[in-house]
């Protein structure tokens, strides 16, 4: 089995790859080749535990690159696709990066899968690309309706990637997640932000009214049902992975002070952002009626051990995080709220 992990070096996928290669992966003659660009968001860091593994390679490169991704699809059996421009706040300050690795990058990827008679490929998406739900969950035959630069993209990919079956018989499921958290996030997503900033003795900003509803998902269980879609996920098939904890931004923000035993005089409110969706939830009976998929983490377990990994690993983050805000005086209506 020779396994592409396209962004091998970001959060979800360095992840990935060191599941593959742990003591739950698929065992036998295993090859895993992480491919990975190394923006701001990269960190051979990540890897280390890797690349002592003789069945490892890390290669630099873009996935745009259409020759460096024929030399590598030409010596692999699957890609678990993870590599794209995921921050929203980047894509609305500029979304030309986001359109150029999401969409095209794909592209290139898929048509050279094509070429190369890949026998397997998941694409991995978020759930962002079904735009905003008041109440319920989406199923994943829900159309498509995204709201920010970023999330386009990833419908774009999505799409590419689904056409790519259709037309060219390729064998790739695309999966949908909700938001992932644990060790080894980039510091500009919130649980990160949030943790480091507290730690730092900093503020931490919470967008508008903080009634932004998301659900949490360990970066652990998503990987163990990327595994479950790799190894038997059906062929054209969308699956929804959620993580059953939907918290609003006020509900994890008390969590994460509790957490780092701070007080909401540490929140900043703060202008929200453009085009904020309201709520994301997935409903995930498919893959866990077809798959058997069941999260393991609850998230008091997962968040306390990921605010515990950011404690003992500042020598990780400090370099990439946001320079801490001064702690904040408490706003009007914060203190005390969601207690």
């Amino acid at each position: 089995m020779r396994i592409l992990v396209t962004g091998g070096a970001g959060f979800i996928g360095s992840h990935f790859v060191r599941t593959l290669l742990g003591p739950e992966g698929p065992g036998g003659a295993l090859a895993v080749t992480a491919l990975d660009s190394l923006t701001y968001a990269g960190n051979l860091a990540n890897l280390r535990t890797a690349q002592g593994d003789s069945r490892f390679t890390f290669v630099h490169g873009d996935i745009r690159d259409g020759g460096l991704v024929g030399s590598l699809l030409a010596r692999h059996d699957m890609v678990v696709h993870f590599a794209a421009e995921s921050h929203v706040d980047r894509s609305i300050a500029g979304g030309q990066e986001f359109a150029a690795t999401n969409v095209l990058g794909t592209q290139v990827l898929l048509e050279t899968a094509v070429r190369h008679r890949v026998a397997r490929f998941v694409h991995v998406s978020t759930d962002e690309v079904y735009g905003s739900i008041d109440a319920g969950s989406w199923t994943e035959d829900q159309p498509l309706a995204p709201n920010s630069p970023y999330s386009a993209s990833k419908a774009g990919s999505d799409l590419l990637a689904l056409a790519h079956h259709r037309t060219h018989g390729l064998d790739v499921s695309v999966t949908r997640c909700s938001n992932n958290y644990g060790p080894y996030q980039h510091p500009e997503k919130v649980i990160p932000l949030f943790t480091t900033r507290l730690l730092e003795g900093g503020s931490v900003p919470l967008y508008g009214d903080g009634a932004n509803v998301r659900d949490w998902l360990h970066v652990d269980d998503h990987c163990r049902a990327l595994r479950l879609v790799l190894e038997a996920g059906r062929p054209g098939e969308v699956y929804n992975i959620g993580g059953g904890t939907e918290l609003s931004n006020t509900q994890l923000t008390e969590r994460l002070l509790d957490a780092c035993g701070a007080g909401w005089e540490r929140v900043e409110r703060v202008a929200d952002r453009k085009g904020h969706d309201r709520r994301y939830s997935v409903d995930w009976s498919k893959i866990r009626t077809e798959l058997g998929y069941r999260p393991r983490h609850s998230f008091a377990d997962g968040l306390a051990e990921t605010v515990d990994w950011y404690r003992a690993n500042r020598s990780w983050w400090s370099p990439a995080a946001p320079a801490p805000r001064a702690a904040a005086r408490p706003a009007a209506g914060v203190r005390g709220e969601g207690r």
